[in-house]
Parts: C-alpha cells; structure tokens; sequence
C-alpha cells in the first residue's frame, strides 16, 4: 500500500507570507530610522537598529520554529517577554519605531493565547507609546491617548482575525486526520471483508467439487475391496469410476487454482454438465436419475450456470448420502424473466427446520445470494425432498 504523504496545513504551508510580511516591516522601520529621524543622534539611531535586529534574529532563529511546532508555552512566552522589551527600547530611543508594531503583533497572537495576546498588545502600545512620547516635551497627550485607543482597537481586530484563520487552519487538519483515519479503516474492513468472502467462495468450492469428488472416490474403492475375489468385473467397474473422479478432481482443482469457472462448464454447457452429473449418480449409485428441460434455451450468464450447477451437485450429494432415494427428477425450467431449477427424490426426507452442522445448504444459499437468487427446499421425514431454485435473468 502506498505511503500517503503528510498533510501540511494551510497555516503552516503560507507561514512564509508571515516572514515576508516582518521582513518588509523590518526594512521600511530601519529606512526611517535612518533617513527620516532625524531628531535622534546617531547613537540612538543605531541602538534602535540594533534593539528592531535583535528582535529580526529572535524571531528567525528561535520564534519562528517554536510558533510552528507549538504555538504555546514557556519558550514563546520568554520570546514574547524579549521582544516587549526590544519594542519598548527602541521606541524610547527613536519613537517612529513604533511602526515596528506591524509586524511584532501577528508573532504576538501567534505566541499567546488571544486573552493573553489581546492584554499583552495592549499594555505593548500603552508602554511603548509612553516611551515614546516621554521625551518629548510638546507631546499632547490628548492625542497621545486617542492614539493609543485606536492602535488597541486596530491591534485586536487583527490579532482576532489572525487567531481565527489559524484556529479554522488547526480544526481543517484535524478533520482531514480524522477522514484520514475513516478512510484508512473502511479500507480495512473492506480488505476484511474481501477476504472472507474469498474464503466463504473457496470452501464452498471444495466442498461442491473437491470434497464431494473425494467421498465419492473413498465409496467406490470401499465397494471394489468388498468384491475383491468374488465378482472381477464389478471390482473394475468400481475403479474405473473411482479413476474417472480422481481426473475430475484433478481438473477442478486446477480451474480452482486458476480461478476459473467450474471446470465442467469451460468445454460444454450447463444443461450437459447437471446431465453428467446425474450420469454419474446412476453409475455410481444405481439411482435412476432423469434430466427434464422446460422453455427454450438461452445462453445464461457464467454465475447463474455455475449456481445451477453447483446447487444440482449439492443436491445429489446429499441424495446419494442421506436420501435412500430410488430416483431424483432434475427439472431446469427456462422461464421469460428467470430461471428455475428443480430437484426431487423420493426418499426418506428430513426436516428443514431441524438444525445442522453441515456446510451442504449453507454454502449453498450463500452461492446463490451471491447471483440474487431464491431457494426453498420442501421436505417431510417420509415424503421425499424438494430443491426449488430461481434466479432472475
């Protein structure tokens, strides 16, 4: 069975949208550090640089693993710590880096679960926008606060909307594990079922050809050693039937193994076939055994002839074993829509009803659910037995 490949989901497949995003964040932030505040003297300049790298390689080299492996615990939480204090660093130093924000909050919600995501953001822009406006003496702080409420606003809304998207990304790769897992066991089970269906036709096989050949062989040599130097002639009859089955036996077996219809049905017809088969019962037996075709014949498809078959052999079997029969009627009845089959002897009878061990009728039935059909078997101890099959056609 082929390996199936690991299922990448959605949120860890486009993670590398979230690197490109920081990494713009990054240079646009250094840009203005460097070109545009100019307020700012080169030494805080370059420590704001340092401070937003230090937070660059943080997150290449220790943040980025950790949110795609776990999402949570005491390593993001100490990353989160670090990068608070970077941030707050940086803003004091040089306030536009405050701009930073835009990439440091996605890693926050990705870091934190959103209760303590949505506290951290928000004291991170209270904090850093104090640092900020702290040495700056013509701050207005009326502005200040309305600033630090719309970027709180702004800040969960996104951090909200990122949490969703990962958490509908987590809940799809669960779903897909578990229609994974389904699939793998209806897999199984239709493996297993295979199996012993395979199993339940193979012993069905057997004991309609193999195991009936052989009981017949085992009758004949017994009824030839029980003649033997009294009556030559019946002594060679016997084992001359006796050899005919064994080849049979041989050719069965070898259409088993080639799975192959019956081998009787590989050279000629169903009909000749069941009339071989009552041929046989007569010869072997002295049963008197008569073949009557009612319709017109038509040619069936292979799983109906090997049915009707196979159920005349069964039949017959369980005549020359059990019936004490003197003789067996086999009606094949070629009807507009179906098929109907047809097996009477005048033995002793039984009752259906009673229960048996035997794989004879069960092996039998399950044949014929197997093509659609319907079988009834009529029998009263005294009065003979009945065998009625019809398969639609």
């Amino acid at each position: 069975m082929e390996q199936q490949e690991p299922v990448i989901e959605a949120a860890d497949r486009y993670f590398w949208l979230w690197d490109a995003f920081f990494a713009v964040v990054y240079a646009l932030v250094v840009l203005l550090v460097l070109f545009v505040a100019e307020e700012a003297t080169t030494a805080e300049r370059w420590g704001s640089i340092a401070l937003l790298t230090a937070i660059a390689a943080g997150y290449a080299f220790f943040g980025r693993r950790h949110i795609a492996a776990e999402r949570f615990g005491w390593r993001l939480n100490t990353f989160v710590a670090v990068l608070f204090c970077c941030l707050a660093g940086s803003a004091f130093l040089v306030p536009m880096t405050q701009y930073a924000f835009f990439g440091v909050i996605p890693m926050l919600f990705m870091s934190l679960r959103l209760a303590v995501a949505i506290m951290v953001v928000a004291v991170s822009i209270v904090v850093t926008t104090l640092f900020a406006s702290a040495g700056d003496p013509n701050a207005n702080w009326l502005t200040t606060g309305a600033a630090i409420g719309i970027s709180v606003i702004f800040s969960v809304m996104i951090g909200v909307w990122i949490d969703k998207v990962i958490q509908q990304s987590t809940d799809r790769g669960e779903l897909i594990k578990q229609l994974e897992a389904s699939q793998a066991e209806v897999s199984r089970l239709s493996h297993e079922a295979g199996v012993a269906g395979e199993r339940e036709r193979l012993a069905g096989e057997i004991h309609d050809t193999l195991a009936q050949g052989f009981t017949s062989i085992i009758t004949l040599v017994q009824a030839a050693e029980s003649e033997l130097g009294r009556d030559e002639p019946q002594v060679r009859r016997h084992l001359a039937l006796a050899l005919r089955t064994a080849r049979e036996n041989l050719a069965e077996s070898r259409a088993l193994v080639a799975a192959l219809a019956p081998a009787e049905l590989t050279e000629s017809s169903v009909l000749d076939a069941i009339r071989r088969q009552a041929a046989k019962l007569t010869e072997e037996t002295g049963i008197a055994v008569d073949v009557d075709v009612q319709g017109e014949r038509r040619q069936l498809a292979t799983g109906i002839d090997v049915v009707l078959l196979r159920t005349v052999q069964e039949s017959l079997s369980n005549v020359r074993k059990h019936a004490d029969a003197r003789t067996v009627e086999i009606v094949l009845s070629y009807q507009e829509n179906s098929v109907v089959l047809l097996v009477t002897d005048d033995g002793r009878g039984f009752d259906p009803s009673a229960p048996t061990s035997g794989f004879g009728l069960r092996g039998m039935r399950s044949r014929i659910d197997q093509v659609g059909g319907s079988l009834s078997v009529t029998s009263l101890p005294g009065s003979g037995t009945t065998v009625e099959l019809e398969v639609c056609t």
